[in-house]
C-alpha cells in the first residue's frame, strides 16, 4: 500500500457500531499521523424516499438535520480518542457501500461497524459492510467486539492467518506493520488443511502422515518469516500450526486478540469468489475487530 495513501475513512449511520467504529478508526489514524473522515450518506435519491419526497422539503430537511447530528457525534467520539486528530467529514446523497468503496480507491483503510442501523437484529454483518468487504481496494476493517455493546481489549496480541496465497502474503505484511505500530505481539497461523480435520474418516486419518506433513509445514512457515524480524525487529512472533480450517481457529484466537487479518480469500477459494470463507466467517463471528485485506488495484 503507498505511503500516500494517510486517510483512515470510517462510515457511520447512528448505530452504536458505528461509534464503536470511530473510536476505532480515531485510534488507528492517531497512531499513525493520518487523517480521519467521517463519512455519513443521507442517500435522498434513492427510490425508497422518491414518493415521500414529491412536493415536499420537509422529510429531507429532517433527514439532513439528523445526518449532521451522526456526524456530529461521530467527530466528538473521534475527539474524545485524540483532540488534536484531524477530522473532516463528508455527507453525500449516495448510496452507502457504492460510496465507501469509491473513496477506498484512495483511502488506506475502509472502516465498518459490523451492523448498521437498517440490519435485523439476527443478521451478524450489515449489507454495507458485507458489500464493502467484497468489492473495497484497500484494506477493510470489521469493528466488531465480545458483545454488541463492548470495547476492545487493549493488551491483546494482533493475529494473522496465511495460507500461502498471494493476498496471504500481503495480510502478512499488514499484520507485522499493525503488531509493531501497537507495540503488541504478532501471532502467525498456518493451516495446513482446507479440509476439517473432523471431516476426516478414522482409517484416512490413520493413513496420513502427520509428522512427515507437520515438519514440511513448519519449515514452510519459516520460510515465509524468514525476513520479516530483520524488518520489524520489535514484533516478538509465535507460530501456530493448524492441522484444521483456519477459522476454527482464528475465530478462539479473536476472544483475546485486540485485531485478526485476514486476506480476502485464500489457496482454496473459487476464481468468482470475491469473500473467502474464512474472511467471511470472521467478519460474522469474530470477538475483536477484523481486517480483511484485499488485493489493492492502486498499490
Amino acid at each position: 500500500m503507498s505511503e500516500t495513501r494517510r486517510t483512515i475513512v470510517v462510515g457511520v449511520d447512528g448505530a452504536e457500531f458505528g461509534l464503536l467504529a470511530v473510536r476505532w478508526a480515531a485510534q488507528v489514524a492517531s497512531q499513525r499521523g493520518f487523517q480521519l473522515e467521517i463519512v455519513h450518506t443521507v442517500h435522498l435519491s434513492r427510490p425508497a424516499y422518491g414518493d415521500l419526497m414529491t412536493g415536499s422539503t420537509e422529510l429531507a430537511d429532517a433527514v439532513r438535520d439528523d445526518g449532521r447530528r451522526i456526524v456530529e457525534d461521530a467527530v466528538a467520539a473521534a475527539h474524545s480518542i485524540d483532540e488534536k486528530l484531524e477530522v473532516r467529514t463528508a455527507m453525500p446523497d449516495a448510496a452507502p457501500a457504492e460510496n465507501l468503496i469509491e473513496r477506498s480507491r484512495t483511502a488506506r483503510m475502509i472502516v465498518v461497524g459490523c451492523r448498521g442501523t437498517t440490519a435485523f437484529t439476527a443478521m451478524l454483518l450489515g449489507s454495507t459492510a458485507a458489500a464493502v468487504l467484497s468489492h473495497a481496494e484497500c484494506p477493510v476493517a470489521v469493528i466488531r467486539g465480545r458483545t454488541d455493546s463492548a470495547e476492545f481489549i487493549p493488551d491483546g496480541p494482533v493475529v494473522v492467518g496465511i495460507d500461502g496465497s498471494p493476498v496471504s502474503e500481503q495480510a502478512l505484511e499488514v499484520a507485522f506493520d499493525e503488531a509493531s505500530i501497537r507495540a503488541m505481539p504478532l501471532v502467525v497461523v498456518h493451516a495446513w488443511s482446507d479440509i476439517g480435520y473432523d471431516e476426516l474418516g478414522g482409517m484416512a486419518r490413520l493413513a496420513v502422515n502427520w509428522e512427515s506433513i507437520e515438519g514440511a509445514e513448519q519449515r514452510y512457515l519459516a520460510e515465509r518469516l524468514a525476513g520479516w524480524g530483520e524488518k520489524y525487529p520489535d514484533v516478538a512472533v509465535q507460530r501456530v500450526l493448524v492441522r484444521d480450517r483456519p477459522r476454527h481457529a482464528l475465530l478462539e484466537l479473536s476472544a483475546k486478540a485486540q485485531l485478526v487479518v485476514v486476506g480476502s480469500r485464500g489457496r482454496g477459494g473459487f476464481l468468482g469468489l470475491l469473500l473467502g470463507s474464512t474472511s467471511q466467517a470472521l467478519a460474522q463471528h469474530a470477538k475483536c475487530p477484523v481486517l480483511v485485506v484485499r488485493p489493492s488495484k492502486n498499490p
